[in-house]
């Protein structure tokens, strides 16, 4: 199978371009909905994060704070580290049983960190959809209503946005209209189909 990794930046619409995929009938796995349900109420994982930050990232009903726990890793860069290195592996272990289940030509990965963590040998092509700072912030505010400084240290811990189009086997630009949008998506969706094809031909 061939996997994509798909990243980007905090707002720069991978959501979005997940959905479109989905629609044209490919699996997505999505690193942050299975992050989500590593941490629910009695998971070990949520244990873990109780244990290493302290009760301040919990509710009274002993859910995950998440406010809380993203104001104090976005702060404090070691601390980042420190969530880093509990949930990633149980991230990507969860990953591989969710590809060994597939039987479709390729799948989507989504993870926003992909390149910031040095895993895109994980993956055989990796696919950043790309917007402009402006449009990032503005995105965000509408959706999680966080203020600028609040985004701007999000956008200042990911990889800079020069470094992450470098790295990029392909590229989506997020930043035109939704008709657009869609028809890079079916192009890349010819594109991959064919490269699926040509990795499980015979020699």
């Amino acid at each position: 199978m061939l996997k994509i990794g798909l990243t980007g930046g905090i707002g720069c619409g991978k959501s979005t371009v997940c959905h479109l995929f989905s629609e044209l009938g490919v699996p997505i796995i999505d690193a942050d909905q299975i992050a989500h349900a590593l941490v629910e109420p009695g998971k070990p994982a949520l244990i873990a994060l109780g244990n290493n930050f302290g009760p301040q990232i919990l509710h009274a009903d002993g859910s995950l704070n998440r406010a809380s726990l993203r104001d104090l890793v976005f702060s404090q860069p070691e601390q980042r580290l420190r969530l880093n290195a509990i949930m990633h592996p149980l991230v990507y272990a969860q990953i591989e049983q969710e590809i060994n289940k597939l039987a479709q030509p390729y799948c989507i990965i989504a993870v926003p960190l992909l390149l910031e963590t040095e895993q895109a040998q994980r993956v055989d092509r990796v696919l950043v959809i790309d917007c402009d700072k402006t449009t990032q912030i503005q995105r965000v505010k509408l959706r999680d209503q966080l203020k600028t400084e609040q985004i701007q240290a999000i956008i200042d811990s990911q990889m800079p946005r020069s470094q992450r189009l470098n790295l990029a086997d392909d590229i989506i630009d997020n930043s035109t209209t939704s008709d657009q949008l869609a028809e890079q998506v079916k192009r890349l969706h010819n594109s991959y189909n064919f490269l699926a094809t040509v990795r499980t031909s015979p020699a």
